[in-house]
């Protein structure tokens, strides 16, 4: 307390303790959140929306133009779909009775009718489910977003081609309007909201707005119920997606252009050129040949003579000083903030995998564990919409015979198991997992859930295995030998014996 504040505390105790409260706020501040001419202050108090509707097509544009023009960009793409999705996210259905105990006969047929309609799910029937999977994840890292139309039973021109009536139909974000907004009626970006904002509706182009000629505007309202929305978004009450790569866009176009600027260093060292020096004026001789005004031409050979210099002149090489060898360290760190930016690990954006197990196996966990929270996403998002769906279709079909005692609330329970984490040392894997199954941490389901099979199958097809074998008289080598026969009790002595 200076002396004023004290001065003002003899005779009014209550004004000096709410100026020393005054200065305290004034003093007690984030320096960052000041602005100087060293630092400066971000005013944008947009919200999630209007920062979308702002950058968000732009953003979208670079990353489609990075994925075809940049390898680092369109590996990273590859590397985030192949831990989401990878070879495909398949539905293992777990209907239950009333007692909660898994009714087999229901799960095979769901199951059967699966593998029927996975081969032809969308409606141009040019892509299995597993591969739709990857487009539309790929789609969703790259444009921030992607959206799917439920289409069961009937529709006008459109031939299932399975036994379940149902249909998906995969959509770019660019059919979903950016500028479609109407306070009216709620459309905010092309996606109708009530008053809570929860979507009840979405407004979508009837043609790609991008494709040529005259590419119609006129747009088709689809009930949310229909319509699957898969989106990345880092705020609350953000309606639309943003691309995965816009806080690396910038650091990707610089990794570009060096990389390319350093290709044409390379290229002008690799095609090694000499110049003559002339020396000083006073050793200048004029040409004495029209041919020598032309200029002279020497082609360079292995163990070559200069038997043609004059007075004064000099062999001088051209040394560009490429390759440069503190590229490859600086080109590393900015792959390592590219690769945190995007969630991906360094060693699998760079190919880079020098390093001890241990480290390899701490990078590997810490990064599946964003690959995890994505797989999770994408699960909820995409697969089990479609998966609610298709039980609807097939039970609406009559297609799946349900038992009397069947809980109706398991029926569209499924497990979707994301891609299993790779093995780095295998030995080790098997070997934790065994250790686990004994102390019984884990079930054996579980772990054969994680290697992203389906444990009724993989248990069958083992059966099915000892069952020729044994038939064929083969044996395993680590098997245990044969059991000895029990002995056998002497009979009792016969009369007269």
């Amino acid at each position: 307390m200076n002396w004023l504040s004290k001065a003002i505390a003899a005779f009014s105790p209550g004004w000096a303790l709410q100026r020393e409260r005054s200065a305290h706020q004034l003093r007690a501040f984030y320096e960052v959140a000041e602005s100087s001419r060293l630092r400066k202050q971000r005013t944008d108090k947009g919200s999630a929306n209007v920062q979308n509707l702002r950058s968000a097509t732009k953003l979208r544009t670079m990353a489609r133009h990075m994925e075809e023009n940049l390898d680092i960009a369109s590996g990273a793409l590859d590397v985030l779909v192949a831990n989401t999705v990878g070879k495909g996210i398949r539905p293992e259905p777990q209907v239950r009775d009333t007692n909660g105990q898994p009714l087999k006969e229901v799960n095979d047929q769901l199951l059967k009718l699966f593998e029927d309609w996975r081969f032809k799910p969308e409606v141009t029937q040019c892509f299995d489910y597993f591969e739709a999977q990857r487009l539309a994840a790929r789609s969703w890292f790259r444009d921030g977003e992607m959206l799917a139309q439920l289409l069961t039973g009937p529709v006008a021109q459109l031939d299932h081609g399975t036994k379940v009536p149902f249909s998906i139909e995969l959509l770019e974000s660019d059919f979903l309007p950016y500028d479609l907004n109407d306070d009216a009626k709620g459309i905010v970006q092309g996606i109708e909201v009530n008053s809570w904002r929860r979507p009840r509706a979405f407004h979508l182009y009837k043609q790609h707005p991008g494709d040529g000629g005259a590419a119609s505007t006129e747009t088709k309202r689809v009930e949310a119920a229909r319509v699957v929305h898969l989106k990345l978004v880092k705020r609350i009450h953000q309606l639309r997606g943003m691309t995965a790569f816009a806080s690396v866009l910038g650091r990707l176009d610089d990794i570009k252009e060096i990389d390319e600027s350093e290709r044409i260093a390379a290229r002008v060292a690799a095609a090694m050129a000499a110049f003559i020096k002339k020396g000083t004026p006073e050793d200048y001789v004029a040409a004495s040949s029209e041919d020598d005004e032309i200029g002279r031409a020497m082609e360079f050979a292995p163990g070559m003579i200069f038997d043609d210099l004059r007075p004064g002149e000099d062999i001088g090489t051209i040394n560009p000083n490429r390759p440069n060898n503190a590229l490859i360290p600086f080109r590393d760190a900015q792959l390592r903030s590219a690769a945190a930016g995007l969630g991906t690990s360094y060693s699998a954006l760079s190919r880079n995998y020098n390093g001890t197990y241990s480290a390899q196996r701490q990078e590997l966990v810490e990064s599946w564990n964003h690959y995890g929270t994505l797989g999770s996403t994408f699960i909820h998002q995409f697969c089990e919409p479609i998966w609610w769906a298709f039980v609807d279709a097939a039970i609406a079909a009559r297609l799946v015979t349900l038992p009397s005692n069947t809980d109706m609330e398991t029926i569209w329970d499924a497990t979707h198991a994301p891609p299993p984490m790779p093995w780095i040392d295998p030995l080790k894997e098997i070997a934790a997992n065994e250790l686990a199954e004994k102390r019984l941490y884990k079930s054996r389901s579980r772990i054969i859930r994680e290697r992203g099979e389906n444990p009724s199958q993989v248990l069958q097809e083992i059966k099915r295995d000892q069952d020729e074998a044994a038939s064929l008289g083969l044996v395993r080598e680590d098997a245990p030998p044969p059991a000895d026969p029990p002995p056998t009790e002497p009979e009792p002595p016969q009369d007269g014996e």
